[in-house]
């Protein structure tokens, strides 16, 4: 008779699984396909569980990913899925907080982040925005990704019941106005290039350093 297996012997998968990152990799791919440079280093902003970061880096092979995300957890599920993938030209997750001044690179030819001006507070917005402005050369771009309002006011209900429920979790979090989003990139010297309607009444923002 076999005995039944240790459950402290059981190793813990780290990597972690958002739902919403199968309904818009796809989407992004589409926007990043077009506006990315045809070489260099992405730098990716609060990459999270690292799922997106393995799909980019697999169907964009002419670029180095770099991901990056304050949270250790996050970083090892970053490592796990990159691990897992085994893709040449993705690198391991860096530790950076966008609302901090330092970070940890001092260049890249774009950078990206999905989903994290609407789940962070606004210091950490401005620190990207800023940072991004800092590590890109003239022309290269900043892609943004997510629901916002605009001319103050939201864009869909949902985007609406969205925004009560994120600032229910944290009340620093929320759907930011496009206005506001795009004059703090311009005082950064990043210069709006293009707003790309994306699906679920997200959008595609796109800055190009100056």
């Amino acid at each position: 008779m076999t005995s039944a297996p240790d459950p402290t012997l059981i190793p813990i998968d780290p990597r972690r699984f958002a739902p919403a990152t199968e309904r818009n990799r796809d989407p992004i791919l589409a926007l990043l396909t077009r506006v990315l440079p045809p070489a260099g280093r992405v730098l990716e902003i609060a990459s999270g569980t690292g799922e997106h970061a393995v799909f980019f880096s697999r169907h964009l092979p002419h670029l180095t990913w770099q991901p990056t995300d304050p949270d250790a957890a996050a970083r090892a599920s970053i490592v796990a899925w990159t691990a897992e993938a085994a893709l040449p030209n993705i690198a391991d997750p860096l530790a950076l907080d966008a609302s901090q001044p330092n970070w940890p690179i001092d260049r890249a030819d774009a950078v990206l982040a999905v989903n994290m001006v609407h789940i962070s507070p606004w210091a950490a917005t401005v620190g990207l925005l800023g940072g991004a402005a800092r590590v890109l050369p003239t022309g290269a771009p900043l892609v943004l990704y997510g629901p916002y309002k605009r001319d103050g006011q939201h864009t869909a209900p949902s985007n609406a019941a969205f925004d009560q429920n994120l600032r229910r979790q944290n009340p620093a979090w929320g759907v930011r106005d496009l206005e506001i989003v795009v004059e703090t990139a311009d005082a950064a010297g990043l210069s709006l290039a293009e707003i790309a309607p994306m699906p679920a009444n997200n959008l595609g923002l796109v800055f190009r350093r100056r």
